[in-house]
């Protein structure tokens, strides 16, 4: 996965870096069109933003002239039509309703402060790849365009979440990272969840020396990819960035700063892996900046029928599920993934002492277990295989 990452569509982003040699370096290669794939005309390079919105366009041409970026702006998505499929990058204002048809996803849903939750509603139903807030996103705008030009989008940002509460989402992307890690592939793991207890404890690494989340609440703009992992932790031959493993109220972390934190990861990793949690803030946060999402649910009904439900808060990531369960489970989950209409990645194993190796901060000794780095190989291989 050497300095790739798979997207939803044509996700802007910075360039990678990681080891020479690692697992899978030339299986995610970008911007190579892929057999089959229709002929597209060659971008103008031009940034379009279509609104009618006054104060967006305002708040927008201000951040474009800063970075030097050129912007067209048209106030609807008729007299977008022309120039739609040439332009680099599409930002939309949500005052914006409809695309045109057969036009490609915006690549940025634009908004004001105070639109709430129907921001990112919006954001789903037209399938933007990312969604951002003005004014306080201003300084991530003003890096992602800067970046426009870019070709190569960086690292894969993988999301888990669980279909439900205990289905195992937090154990997987630990033992995802740690068999990554093994693999030479320079991986971070992100506690998304600020209500999860701190994955920290997981890892029995409370104390080892390094950046957390509330070190990084006032971060915006850009932030160095060096200097983001140079301070981070590391447990299992992985950086990581926990929410502290403590009763004490964190400060709360912007969309905005986790934006930017997530965009100097993926410049600086090859594969990040966020933990990203089941609650409202955390799926608004966290899963807009994910490329590929991981929906680990167990082998059971009412978890089937919670994970629908949560697939319907999801924003428009390509998404596969785990089913977590014993070994005559294989037969139950692709039943399971074809209900939900997903993929099947594979399936986790629930092995005995799980729960209390978790509780225990020992998960990365069960993560050494034959059955598990079977299942992480196979999820990390079909991941890798989906970009070849």
């Amino acid at each position: 996965m050497s300095g790739q990452h798979l997207e939803r569509n044509h996700n802007s982003g910075g360039s990678g870096a990681g080891p020479n040699g690692a697992r899978g370096s030339t299986a995610l290669q970008r911007g190579r069109p892929r057999p089959g794939e229709p002929w597209l005309p060659a971008s103008s390079g031009e940034v379009l933003l279509v609104t009618g919105n006054v104060r967006l366009r305002a708040e927008t041409e201000r951040i474009a002239a800063a970075v030097g970026v050129g912007l067209r702006t048209v106030v609807d998505s008729s007299a977008a039509l022309p120039i739609w499929d040439t332009a680099g990058m599409v930002l939309l204002g949500s005052d914006v309703r409809e695309l045109p048809p057969r036009r490609r996803a915006p690549s940025v849903l634009l908004g004001l402060n105070g639109e709430g939750d129907s921001l990112w509603q919006l954001g789903a139903a037209l399938g933007a790849e990312r969604v951002a807030v003005l004014p306080e996103a201003a300084g991530w705008l003003a890096e992602h365009l800067g970046r426009s030009h870019d070709p190569d989008p960086g690292g894969l940002v993988l999301g888990v979440t669980g279909g439900c509460g205990g289905a195992g989402a937090s154990t997987a992307a630990v033992w995802l990272a740690q068999e990554a890690a093994v693999h030479g592939v320079r991986t971070l793991l992100v506690d998304g969840d600020p209500r999860g207890g701190g994955l920290e404890l997981c890892l029995a690494a409370e104390d080892a020396p390094g950046l957390r989340w509330p070190d990084l609440a006032g971060a915006s703009g850009s932030i160095g990819t060096g200097q983001l992992s140079d301070s981070l932790p590391t447990a299992g031959g992985f950086s990581f960035l926990s929410w502290p493993g403590s009763r004490e109220r964190s400060p709360e972390v912007e969309p905005g700063a986790v934006a930017a934190v997530l965009d100097a990861a993926r410049r600086g990793f090859e594969l990040v892996i966020v933990d990203i949690g089941r609650g409202t803030e955390s799926l608004g946060s966290f899963a807009w900046d994910c490329n590929r999402i991981l929906l680990v649910a167990p082998a059971q009904l009412r978890a089937a029928v919670a994970a629908a439900k949560l697939l319907q808060e999801l924003p428009p990531v390509d998404t596969a599920l785990v089913i977590r369960g014993n070994a005559g489970t294989a037969l139950d989950a692709p039943l399971i993934a074809e209900s939900l209409g997903l993929p099947l990645h594979g399936v986790l194993p629930e092995l005995r002492g799980t729960a209390a190796a978790a509780e225990l901060g020992r998960l990365l000794e069960s993560g050494k277990r034959k059955a598990v780095r079977r299942f992480a190989e196979s999820v990390l291989q079909l991941l890798d295989d989906g970009e070849a």
